[in-house]
């Protein structure tokens, strides 16, 4: 562990990282947000699109059922119970259905309609809108997503979520 310079405070509002990423987090979804609406999704929901859409990419096995309730959640390291009422929403606009397992019936599998999996063609322009907004070359945002990646796993290992 390095030493701190006795003229830094260790409790300095600037030096927080969580500081920094709340700031960012809520100015990075201030980007996205009118990047989304004319797709007619919050950016919750873009993720849940994006999670489905990735599923349904081609080359994947066709037998391969829809992704659960569940899945989806673990995907986006949240739970069933915040997941449902997005889902419930995704589907009154007509993007996904949420039929009963096959294999389970007390699983409900979410699936992507055919305006669900038409919307994505619109969704490509938004990480290319998003890259152009914030400024910053894409190296380096593909180099914070690779710390803030290992950031997130470091913080899963130390037991970050279990309390959720």
């Amino acid at each position: 562990m390095t030493a701190v310079s006795p003229d830094v405070d260790p409790l300095a509002l600037e030096r927080q990282v969580c500081f920094a990423l709340a700031v960012t987090n809520r100015a990075v979804l201030a980007i996205y947000r009118p990047l989304l609406a004319p797709l007619g999704l919050t950016h919750p929901q873009y993720l849940v699109m994006l999670a489905l859409w990735d599923h349904a990419k081609e080359g994947q096995e066709p037998a391969r059922e829809a992704p659960s309730v569940k899945e989806i959640a673990a995907l986006l390291q949240t739970d069933s119970a915040t997941i449902s009422p997005m889902l419930k929403r995704l589907e009154t606009l007509g993007l996904i259905t949420r039929p009963r397992s096959a294999v389970d019936e007390r699983t409900t599998n979410v699936t992507l309609t055919k305006d669900g999996a038409a919307l994505r063609r619109k969704a490509l322009k938004v990480p290319g809108a998003v890259v152009e907004r914030l400024g910053v070359n894409l190296r380096e945002l593909e180099h914070l997503h690779e710390v803030l990646t290992r950031i997130n796993t470091a913080a899963i290992a130390a037991g970050a979520l279990d309390a959720e």
